[in-house]
């Protein structure tokens, strides 16, 4: 049973959710998951004992929070060069946020990212049955890699 770290950063509540229906999803596989706002995070050893790794942060101004390029730089002391990984995000009208983190955690820190991309769903998407099934089928396409 591996142990995966939902990180994800949420003003509104929406990519909270996320995180929440994805963490579902990896325990529908049989493994565990534990959600932290990334500002609970505090440092790379706060990141130690998991095999997998799924970060979320809405998309602002076309971009990432500073909050979320902040904790990237501090995911990336934690070497996690190999591990699973994962990322998603909601927006409103652009969307670059998950695949920034996608391209981050796979180009630079080397990660076995899900084959499916990032997860990028539409605030309005998530108040419907279809934006909480996409959340659950990445978490389990996240979770069966560990098969």
């Amino acid at each position: 049973m591996a142990k995966v770290l939902i990180g994800y950063y949420s003003r509104t509540g929406i990519t909270e959710k996320m995180a929440e229906y994805i963490a579902e999803g990896v325990r529908l596989t049989g493994n565990t998951a534990e959600l932290k706002k990334i500002s609970e995070i505090k440092d790379e050893k706060d990141m130690g004992g998991y095999d997998g790794f799924i970060f979320g942060c809405p998309t602002y101004h076309r971009d990432i929070t500073a909050g979320m390029k902040t904790f990237l730089f501090l995911a990336e002391k934690a070497n996690l060069v190999g591990k699973m990984g994962g990322a998603f995000g909601s927006y409103t009208h652009s969307g670059e946020s998950a695949d920034m983190i996608y391209d981050t955690m796979l180009y630079v820190f080397k990660m076995d990212m899900v084959d499916l991309g990032a997860l990028n769903l539409k605030e309005q998407v998530m108040e419907t049955d279809e934006g909480t099934r996409a959340c659950q089928d990445y978490g389990k396409a996240i979770g069966q890699k560990f098969a």
